[in-house]
């Protein structure tokens, strides 16, 4: 026996999942669209962990992940499950949502300027929900300026006296962020947080959630167009394409080798500054609109690896390497 290896029983277990959300199918009424908006999406947040949730415009990311709050499209039909901490979100009631909402879930939204009301302070933004769950005044006052403290902003004090268009948008973004994470949450969606910020800032505020994350255990879904960006801060990634999940594994994994034309094409028309780095090169046609309902592989059309049987049978997601990929050519070795 090797005594190198420790038994099962001794070996560190992974952290929980903070978010299962379940094979997730969600329809409008019809008439109203051709295809589901998201069609069988299964993903995995563990404690401490940062996930991302790559696409284009119009993927259904954003839909995913407004699911986990129950925020869903008025009149949607819904399949599968969304738990937070083991509950499924798609059955709460509205009482049970708010509560969600107040301290299991927060949210970080693209734009700052729009979680923000223009007419009140910084710090009534900030203690509002404190006040709601029982603290008192003082105390959360005392909290607020700590949670601003925590995301870099100088003089805290003073920045709770002022109005959000005191703020530049990445510092107004570090507010919105000091307020999703005041009820220590176990669970962040950040939904495409740095779109709006140039790219300074973007580091910046990229470098506050990897921190946080860090010292407070939060499990981060991190949702985003952008690879480079996901390559920053996220453990995992999920690439998801016309409502499907179409490739999944480490971000080391999924940059060295991608299994499904998409990744490697969204991989491809990255801007790169190396020396010798090949020119971007744009990902040919556009993205499925919800009117269409192609047969086969939805990215059959705009992939340069398709086949006869692509247009034919829908690939399932499987297992291929370390991660799973819906790609019938998935072994064969996809070239950026």
């Amino acid at each position: 026996m090797n005594h190198s290896t420790p038994p099962p029983s001794a070996r560190p277990s992974a952290p929980p999942p903070v978010l299962e959300i379940d094979g997730l199918e969600l329809r409008l009424p019809a008439g109203r669209a051709a295809r589901p908006i998201l069609d069988g999406v299964s993903l995995t947040v563990r404690a401490g962990e940062t996930v991302g949730l790559v696409g284009e415009s119009g993927s259904g990311k954003s839909v995913a992940c407004r699911s986990v709050l129950g925020l869903l499209p008025k009149g949607s039909l819904t399949a599968g499950q969304v738990r937070v901490n083991g509950a499924d979100v798609l059955t709460m009631d509205r009482a049970r949502l708010a509560a969600l909402r107040a301290r299991e879930v927060a949210m970080v939204f693209q734009d700052p300027r729009a979680s923000v009301n223009p007419l009140r302070r910084v710090g009534d933004f900030l203690t509002e929900g404190l006040r709601a769950s029982g603290t008192p005044a003082a105390e959360a006052t005392a909290r607020a300026g700590e949670l601003l403290a925590a995301v870099g902003i100088r003089d805290p004090r003073g920045a709770l006296r002022r109005h959000p268009h005191q703020f530049s948008g990445g510092m107004l973004q570090r507010v919105v962020i000091a307020a999703a994470l005041a009820a220590e949450p176990a669970l962040l969606v950040a939904d495409e947080p740095t779109t709006a910020l140039d790219v300074t800032t973007q580091a910046e505020v990229i470098s506050i959630l990897a921190r946080l994350r860090a010292e407070r255990g939060t499990g981060m879904l991190f949702v985003t167009h952008d690879l480079e960006l996901a390559s920053a801060i996220c453990d995992r990634v999920y690439v998801m394409y016309a409502g499907r999940i179409v490739e999944t594994r480490s971000t080391g994994e999924l940059f060295d080798r991608p299994r499904h034309p998409y990744t490697a094409g969204l991989l491809a028309c990255t801007p790169r500054i190396e020396a010798g780095a090949p020119a971007p090169r744009p990902i040919p046609g556009r993205p499925v609109s919800l009117a269409e309902a192609p047969p086969g592989c939805a990215f059959a059309a705009r992939c340069a690896h398709a086949v006869a049987r692509c247009t034919e049978e829908t690939p399932a997601l499987a297992r291929h390497g370390e991660g799973l990929a819906a790609c019938h050519r998935a072994d064969e070795g996809i070239q950026l």
